[in-house]
């Protein structure tokens, strides 16, 4: 059974900095393309970044050069390092597991960006 546990997310000022982890259980990380979404009420569900098994990685535009993911094959995890947080960053963050074959999602964890 596959499990993703979000953790990490929390209050920050703007301009701060979160790390969110992504601890996976029942997979192997380096098998699957790990993803980071976030959703807003009312608004659709939106990719933030994701690493493909060979480790090529994708940003949403809105995040290049602010966000960094990366995973940790040893210890399982995925890693989203959120650096210049905005407002307009606040959200659930979600972490997702993609095979060929099947797709799995974390509770997700917030992030609220605020003075």
């Amino acid at each position: 059974q596959v499990q993703l546990v979000e953790s990490g997310g929390g209050l920050v000022q703007p301009g701060g900095s979160l790390r969110l982890s992504c601890a996976a259980s029942g997979i192997i990380i380096g098998t699957y393309v790990m993803g980071w979404y976030r959703q807003v009420p009312g608004k659709q569900r939106e990719l933030v970044a994701s690493i493909a098994r060979g480790g090529s990685i994708t940003y949403a535009d809105f995040v290049k050069g602010r966000f960094t993911i990366s995973r940790e094959n040893a210890k399982n995890t995925v890693y989203l390092q959120m650096n210049s947080l905005k407002p307009e960053d606040t959200a659930v963050y979600f972490c997702n597991a993609r095979s060929l074959v099947s797709t799995a999602w974390g509770q997700g964890t917030q992030v609220t960006v605020s003075s």
